[in-house]
Order: structure tokens, then sequence, then C-alpha cells
């Protein structure tokens, strides 16, 4: 009895001393996986570009919502591509034939498809202020087909979801967009959502994130 009574406490110390062991082993990989990694391309200011670089940073302060965050950090390792992008933004954004309200919703349809929390924190309010209504928004938030689209919104939509699925759209497709949108409006379509497939690469390149600040619009993805 007593030889039992020994090797219970011995296999009782055992477990103990595992428990302990696995739970520092537990807590130290936890800490380790707390402590935030470093971001692939540290941030850059303006101090670091020549100046003709910061010539177009202060272009870009002046209408982006995140500074020289998010695509801009990255496109600026490249200056002549930086500066090239820029331009069509420039176009994309304010110049285009598209409503404000059609061609912000490409937008974010893109951010949606790619989960993007930088193209969908920036331009989400923009298309609600441009007049998208905000159900719409919502219901391709939530990754459904947004429900009481206006026809040309509901065009808008599967020209850019099919484009980006099946890289291609069929005649029946092209004609009530061309119907619905004219021709250029058509091509300035598949312009603004073809760039924001790039920004949103660019982004996910480089790990970039809404600021820190604010609460993510998706769930965070961990990093591979």
């Amino acid at each position: 009895m007593k030889n039992v009574q020994r090797y219970s406490f011995k296999g009782i110390t055992r477990v103990v001393a595992s428990f302990i062991f696995g739970s520092l082993v537990s807590t130290s990989v936890l800490a380790q996986s707390a402590t935030p990694l470093p971001k692939r391309f540290p941030q850059i200011t303006v101090d670091q570009l020549d100046p003709d670089g910061q010539k177009l940073a202060q272009e870009i302060i002046k209408i982006s919502s995140v500074g020289l965050a998010g695509p801009y950090n990255i496109m600026l390792r490249s200056p002549v591509f930086a500066d090239r992008m820029k331009r069509l933004l420039d176009y994309l954004r304010f110049n285009t034939s598209l409503p404000t309200r059609l061609n912000e919703f490409a937008i974010i349809i893109q951010g949606r498809l790619w989960t993007s929390q930088v193209e969908w924190y920036a331009h989400y309010p923009l298309a609600i202020k441009a007049g998208l209504p905000q159900e719409v928004a919502d219901d391709l938030k939530a990754n459904i087909r947004p429900r009481n689209m206006k026809p040309d919104e509901a065009v808008v939509y599967d020209v850019c979801m099919e484009m980006s699925k099946n890289h291609q759209i069929s005649d029946e497709l092209f004609n009530q967009a061309k119907s619905i949108l004219g021709e250029q409006q058509l091509v300035d379509l598949i312009a603004v959502t073809g760039t924001y497939v790039t920004i949103a690469m660019l982004l996910s390149l480089g790990e970039e994130s809404s600021p820190a600040d604010k609460p993510l619009p998706f769930p965070e993805k961990p990093r591979r």
C-alpha cells in the first residue's frame, strides 16, 4: 500500500510539473505572438524623399485620408511609378466620366473583394457622401448582392464582379452596361476597378492597415 501511495505521489508530481512547464511555454508563445510584427515597409516620411518626391508627397497629403500611409507608403519606393499612378488616380478620382457615386461604388467593390482595410476605410464614407445608399454599401460589406440597387448601380456591380471573378462579361451584360453607361463611362469603369485591384495588391504586399486608432472594417487576417 505504501508503494502504491509513493508511486501515485510521483505521478502527481510529474503531472503538476508538466502542467507548469506547459503553461510557461504557452505563456511565452502568447507573449511572442502578442508582440507586433515590424512593418514590411517602414513608414516613409517627406524628409526621406528627394525634392521631386517631396513635391509629390505634399500633393498626396492634400487628398489622402491616410496621408503617406496606405498605398502611398509603398508606391513611393518607386518614385516614377508613384508619380504616374498619382496622375492616373487624379483622373479616376476627380475627372472620370463616371458619376462619383458609381466610381466610389466600383472602388469599394474591390475593397470588399480584396478585404482591403485601407480601401474600405478610405472609400466607404466617400461612397455614402456621393449618394450611394448606405444599405447598398452595407450589403456589399456583408458579402451579399446588394438589394434595392438602381439600374446603373446594378450594372456597375455586375460588371466589376464578373470581370473580377470570370475575367470576362457576357454580350448581354456588355450591351446592358453600354446602354446604361455609354461607351466612355464603361471604359472608365473598367479603368477604375482595375486600378484599384493594383492598389489592393500594393496594400496586401505591404500589409498596410487602416489607422491604428480606428476600428478595422474587417476581421484582421493572420500574418503568414
